[in-house]
């Protein structure tokens, strides 16, 4: 079943490390072209704007023989998820999956989050 995703436009979030970066990595292998994003943040969504995860991970894509673009964006602002499907259709003519990984950390008990880290979490996860 090699190639099962031959010519097809994957957008990865939170693409920078971990599950996000394996599965960036396994669609470039079955023949996707890839965008790779990630904020660049630390896993409680602190900081921004450090696009070399994401470069990282495209390097390791093209490594292999793959084509991917990164993306720096936070998938809770509208206007950077426009950015990531743009990075898409600019580079790829187009997106087919998106999958939507991206997270952030709060350790604690959702009672005993502020309402900001609330927000946070939510805006990251579900908006």
């Amino acid at each position: 079943m090699a190639n099962m995703l031959k010519d097809k436009v994957v957008l990865v979030t939170g693409a920078g490390g971990g599950i996000g970066r394996e599965m960036a990595l396994l669609a470039a292998q079955e023949g996707a072209k890839v965008v790779v994003n990630d904020l660049g943040g630390a896993v409680d969504g602190e900081g921004s704007g450090n696009v070399s995860p994401a470069q990282k991970v495209c390097d390791e894509i093209k490594a292999m023989g793959g084509q991917a673009v990164p993306n720096g964006d936070s998938v809770a602002d509208p206007a950077g998820a426009e950015r990531m499907i743009k990075a898409g259709v600019e580079n790829f003519d187009r997106i087919d999956i998106v999958i939507n990984n991206a997270g952030i950390l709060r350790d604690r008990m959702f009672h005993r989050m502020s309402h900001m880290d609330w927000k946070m979490v939510i805006d990251v996860h579900l908006n």
